[in-house]
């Protein structure tokens, strides 16, 4: 009798207990897996297809489905591909929002921005000019509360397009001087005249679309793209409360578009020496949270792509960096961008048994790990004697993707995101292991 008093009661205690641990399991870090449904348009080995990152899902908290933007004349929230998206074509919205019923605990948003938005001449130009007028606000956070109530969404993640900084150079002393003075007689060019209106009327877009999806307990979360000036556009203290998380995208502190002549770490989680000071991980955590952010609230970004230049006979043979540069080094095979790789176009690069007998163009790249952990590693191979083929390559592997995760559970941070799916390695080519930079992310949270 009391043996079976016994089992019953171990039931409804096992049951219990895996009630709350399901519960745990959606408070703990989060982890934010962004993917670009453009993947799904792509030819060949660079399409990735919704079906092909459900694998991933089961690491992630939260999919990140992008991107929408804004109609310049309306101001109203939009697909930038309806054809895509809509139940008036391929369906796409509804088919991410669908997965829920597979995964659950997977939360689905949507985000807007985050310079996808690239049809005007100046981008960011009409996400400055929908924050001057009410009206403009509010046919946004109308049309935005619309499309997440219509397609399920649980969530906007608003990657707002701020004008980007400027890029500085790198500078020894003399360099220093000379900028200085230089600065005496030229001053320097100002990056947005309101800026002072316009981080006054983000907070207020901010606080109207948090208002506006309480009734529905939608969430808002903030994206700091790289290269924003958070003192010029982002009142913290006051945006802090009516954000669920703020994701920091702290990579691309160095491309070759900003910077063509000059290679260097891309996401370096501490400043390296002699560096721009501000360019890297934890400085973008301290920025937020000297501020009153909850440290919980923070998120820190990974990029699952890498950076390339190309090297010429002035770069030297050490590859330290930072390294002299002539641009965007050429486009890999899927991703078809100077400069710009995959990480499975990366690891293509590396040594590995796969490309072991490869010779001259093509002969892999020396890497260099960071035994230190504090800025990544890079790949290089010098110029041959024609002064071709050289290159040197800034990424994140899945040993710095770990190295970035222990660091945001060493300082109580509230998880990372991903970005994106689509640019990790999804087919598991160069490991075996299907999603490596995630997999071995989420295992350090």
């Amino acid at each position: 009798m009391w043996s079976v008093r016994l089992s019953a009661l171990a039931l409804v205690l096992g049951l219990f207990g895996g009630s709350v641990r399901a519960q745990n399991a959606t408070i703990g870090p989060k982890v934010l897996c962004y993917y670009d449904g453009a993947s799904s348009l792509k030819e060949g080995l660079a399409k990735v297809t919704v079906s092909d990152i459900e694998l991933a899902l089961p690491f992630c908290t939260h999919l990140i489905y992008g991107y929408g933007g804004i109609n310049a004349t309306t101001y109203r929230m939009r697909s930038l591909d309806e054809e895509l998206d809509l139940d008036s074509g391929k369906g796409h919205y509804r088919t991410v929002t669908t997965l829920k019923k597979r995964y659950p605990g997977l939360k689905v948003f949507l985000s807007v921005g985050a310079y996808h938005d690239l049809a005007e001449e100046k981008p960011f130009q009409k996400y400055l000019m929908l924050l001057e007028s009410a009206g403009s606000r509010t046919a946004f956070v109308n049309s935005a509360y619309t499309i997440l109530k219509t397609y399920g969404f649980d969530g906007l993640d608003l990657a707002w397009q701020f004008p980007q900084t400027k890029p500085k150079r790198i500078r020894g002393v003399t360099g220093k001087l000379w900028h200085g003075f230089k600065k005496l007689f030229t001053g320097d060019s100002i990056l947005d005249p309101l800026a002072e209106e316009h981080r006054e009327e983000f907070t207020a877009l901010v606080r109207d679309l948090k208002n506006a999806f309480a009734h529905e307990k939608f969430q808002l979360g903030y994206t700091q793209l790289p290269h924003v000036n958070q003192s010029m556009f982002l009142d913290i203290a006051l945006l802090k409360d009516n954000l669920d998380y703020v994701n920091l995208a702290t990579y691309d502190q160095q491309t070759t578009e900003r910077n063509p002549r000059e290679g260097d770490y891309t996401a370096p989680i501490y400043e390296p020496a002699e560096r721009v000071v501000g360019n890297n991980v934890d400085d973008k955590v301290k920025a937020w949270n000297l501020l009153g952010t909850p440290l919980d609230k923070i998120l820190v970004g990974l990029a699952t792509y890498g950076r390339g230049w190309k090297l010429t006979e002035d770069s030297g043979v050490t590859g330290v960096p930072p390294i002299p540069a002539d641009g965007p080094s050429p486009a890999g095979p899927y991703t078809g961008i100077p400069g710009f790789y995959s990480f499975s176009e990366v690891c293509a690069k590396l040594p590995n048994p796969g490309n072991a007998n490869l010779q001259g163009a093509e002969y892999p790249l020396r890497k260099i790990n960071d035994p230190t952990k504090r800025f990544g590693p890079y790949a290089f191979r010098i110029p041959d004697e024609n002064g071709e083929h050289g290159i040197w390559l800034s990424y994140e592997d899945p040993e710095s993707a770990g190295n970035k995760a222990a660091y945001v559970k060493a300082k109580g941070l509230g998880g990372i995101s991903i970005n994106d799916l689509a640019m990790d390695d999804f087919r598991g080519t160069c490991s075996g292991d299907k999603f490596p930079i995630l997999r071995a992310a989420k295992y350090r949270l």
